[in-house]
């Protein structure tokens, strides 16, 4: 007996299957669904009770070229793999898949090893922005040392100009300098971002979210609603309790701003997400909060860039909200990301469930 074959035949061989990322079916020799790990169930988006007995052509209908291949594949015994089949999905948009195909010894039916493309599009695309924030980030800091060093010049020359007039009118000019010098200061230190150590403790995510809507509620009026969509059965989180506040107040505030001047609605949901991946790293499960707007999107020329420093949509925006957004939640090990049409956007951050104490 083979050890694929001893994983599908012993009582122990559906724990480890659990325990995979990777989206696994084990066919019969009728090229039926026998068992299939929750990673397949949750690619397929249907469980193994519906799966199970479930002919091979129902999962892959019409690809009479990937069918034909898989039962020669059974009768040589040889393993292949097919790039790109369309798998079908009950009442969901079919989904372009990559398929490994194992035969068991003994013509006992096959293991197939199911790997969405998309979902490898999604990986790199989250690795780039990662790298992306870590360039901009690194970048930004560099430069806004080199600002801080004549700022602080400038104000002291100021202060030293101001104790030698007599004047009140031009003491007045060298307040203004002053007090731009220290508006400077404190752009620049938003520009340097988060520092220091993380000082995470446990909380509930509902917790933050609850924090921030009370808060940007008061700024916002009446004239933009936030709405709650929670669910109540997300454990506990371990991060940076206050990063989490500042990073969902920028996101939520950007929110109402694109509001501001016809009004509408804001959502905060929460949701949970098994066996996701962030980056590289797979996290058997993660918290994701949506932050839903139904203003006029952003615009698609901002799309690729709206993480980067100093880039808004908005004439009086700083463009630093998102960025450091971003640079505080990658801080906690999670991430930001966004699709927006007009009259729905929608930022969602996802944030790893770590084990807590």
């Amino acid at each position: 007996m083979t050890i694929q074959e001893r994983m599908f035949s012993e009582q122990d061989g559906n724990g480890i299957l659990n325990q995979l990322a990777t989206a696994v079916i084990q066919l019969d020799q009728h090229l039926r669904v026998r068992e299939a790990n929750p990673a397949a169930e949750s690619l397929v988006m249907t469980s193994i009770h519906k799966l199970r007995g479930l002919a091979l052509e129902r999962l892959f209908p019409g690809q009479a070229v990937f069918m034909h291949a898989v039962r020669q594949s059974l009768r040589d015994v040889r393993t292949f793999t097919e790039r790109d089949v369309l798998l079908t999905r009950t009442n969901l948009e079919p989904m372009r898949v990559d398929c490994t195909v194992s035969p068991l010894q003994g013509g006992h039916g096959a293991i197939l090893e199911l790997s969405s493309t998309e979902r490898q599009q999604r990986i790199q695309a989250e690795e780039n922005k990662l790298i992306q924030n870590q360039i901009s980030t690194a970048l930004m800091q560099g430069l806004a040392h080199e600002v801080k060093n004549p700022l602080g010049g400038i104000r002291g020359a100021a202060q030293l100009l101001e104790r030698e007039l007599g004047d009140a009118q031009h003491r007045e000019y060298t307040q203004i300098i002053i007090g731009e010098a220290d508006r400077l200061r404190k752009l620049v230190d938003r520009m340097l971002g988060p520092r220091g150590q993380l000082l995470p403790s446990i909380f509930n995510i509902h917790e933050v979210l609850e924090h921030v809507r009370q808060v940007v509620e008061i700024e916002a009026g009446r004239s933009v609603v936030i709405h709650r969509d929670y669910d109540p059965s997300l454990p506990d989180l371990q991060a940076d309790r206050d990063q989490l506040i500042q990073a969902f107040l920028n996101l939520v505030r950007n929110a109402v701003q694109s509001l501001k001047d016809r009004g509408g609605n804001v959502t905060l949901r929460t949701r949970a997400q098994r066996k996701f991946t962030i980056g590289s790293v797979i996290h058997r499960l993660v918290i994701r909060v949506d932050i839903i707007d139904d203003g006029p999107g952003v615009s698609p020329e901002l799309a690729d860039s709206i993480f980067f420093p100093m880039v808004s949509g908005r004439a009086e925006g700083s463009g630093l909200g998102l960025p450091i957004a971003q640079s505080l939640v990658n801080r906690q090990g999670g991430l930001i990301d966004f699709v927006s049409a007009p009259g729905n956007t929608v930022f969602t951050v996802w944030l790893p469930i770590r084990n807590t104490p």
